[in-house]
């Protein structure tokens, strides 16, 4: 069995270049890899195009690589939260290439699947089909689109074993499910990693063969977006 672990974020994610393409797990601040992030922005890599459902807040996730202008392009489906991002959208400093976000998953999982390319009607009549081949199936118009193609992909899982298998837990399986595997290479950050046959079986996610790199996170904050109380 082949030992995929590596010391810590900053040897995961060796080989990173400036111009690459990556694909980064996470729902919001849910199950984003946090520490392959910070290695990220330590390592001063730049002009990254990033594939990922949002760019995180802005002092948190993602957003500390568009503080240091490290990231060049952003395919999200949502701007969401982050108002550095959407200053330097609305500036042009940063490309971005709005994707519905069902679009989005389906283009990472299909090159995780190696699915060329595939149809879909979400999007049809808007900029998203602009340039893109349109064909009818069953008298409903459906946009081509083709899978991404990255250079590495970093996904965040709950726990796994030395040989890459993962358990996601909750909602933090969000997209990294199908970002595992979708890249040349695939770094797991795992809150725990265990011993080769200490997992269930049944219960793993994505099996060891989608993953080349795997290593134990420290100190996730696990951050919270927007808190809703209400009194008792």
């Amino acid at each position: 069995m082949i030992d995929k672990r590596v010391k810590n974020a900053k040897e995961a994610i060796d080989g990173i270049k400036d111009g690459m393409t990556l694909m980064l797990g996470g729902f919001g601040l849910c199950g984003i890899p946090e520490n392959s992030i910070n290695a990220l922005v330590e390592s001063d890599v730049k002009d990254l195009t990033c594939i990922s459902n949002n760019a995180g807040v802005d002092d948190f996730g993602l957003g500390l690589l568009l503080h240091k202008k490290q990231i060049k392009k952003m395919i999200s489906s949502y701007v969401g939260e982050n108002a550095e991002f959407e200053r330097q959208m609305l500036s042009g400093e940063l490309e971005v290439e709005l994707t519905p976000q069902g679009t989005l998953a389906e283009k990472c999982r299909a090159a995780q699947a190696g699915i060329p390319a595939f149809y879909t009607p979400a999007g049809y009549g808007t900029e998203i089909a602009e340039g893109k081949e349109i064909k009818d199936f069953e008298g409903k118009p459906h946009i081509l689109e083709h899978a991404y193609k990255a250079d590495f992909s970093i996904v965040k899982a709950w726990k796994g074993d030395h040989a890459g298998n993962l358990i996601f837990k909750g909602s933090a399986r969000n997209f990294n499910h199908p970002m595992a595997g979708a890249g040349k290479i695939t770094i797991a950050e795992v809150e725990e990693l265990v011993e080769p046959g200490e997992l269930d079986p049944n219960n793993i996610h994505i099996p060891g063969i989608m993953i080349q790199r795997i290593f134990q996170g420290e100190k996730f904050e696990k951050r919270i977006e927007q808190r809703t109380t209400r009194k008792k």
